[in-house]
């Protein structure tokens, strides 16, 4: 079981790393109640069973609140625990809607620096692979990557999943 996380820990990782229940572990180790801000949206029957099967493993204390491009607002309306999941699809969410990225970017990161904590973010490191093929592809490879490296920066500690195993590469005090 997880020591309770320090002010704020950004968790990255591939694909079914273990991420997010790694994330939820750190939550956990704190007291009730936690909050889920969750940034996915369902634009198909797939995601929609994905979301679903994602909340049906938290137990009923968490509380979720879906927030595909207001994360700084609720991050800045928060009490608690707090865990967002995740950057990426909020950044996808930002980029579908051409929002303005260094705008957000810049709201999220005010709002994390001015949360009480505890606060985890899981974001998805999509730069390990190839070269992306597009435009589109590339543009968000590259925001994901800025994205993170900003919030690493003003992250307590930061942890990289890999085969479910947490890998410190930032290491933080526990609050």
């Amino acid at each position: 079981m997880p020591q309770p996380p320090p002010r704020m820990t950004l968790v990255l990782g591939g694909a079914r790393s273990g991420k997010s229940a790694y994330a939820e572990a750190l939550i956990e180790a704190c007291p009730k109640p936690w909050l889920y801000l969750a940034t996915a949206q369902a634009f198909d029957d797939e995601m929609v069973d994905r979301i679903a099967r994602h909340r049906a493993r938290r137990p009923e204390a968490w509380r979720t609140r879906d927030v595909p491009l207001a994360l700084p607002e609720a991050i800045a309306e928060a009490e608690g625990p707090v865990l967002v999941d995740c950057l990426t699809l909020w950044l996808t969410n930002l980029i579908l809607a051409e929002a303005d990225l260094e705008e957000a970017t810049v709201r999220l990161i005010a709002a994390c620096a001015r949360a009480p904590g505890p606060l985890v973010l899981v974001g998805n490191e999509v730069g390990l692979g190839i070269v992306p093929d597009n435009a589109l592809a590339r543009r968000f490879r590259d925001a994901a990557g800025r994205l993170h490296q900003r919030l690493a920066i003003a992250a307590d500690r930061v942890v990289l999943t890999v085969a479910g195993l947490p890998l410190i590469v930032k290491p933080g005090a526990p609050a």
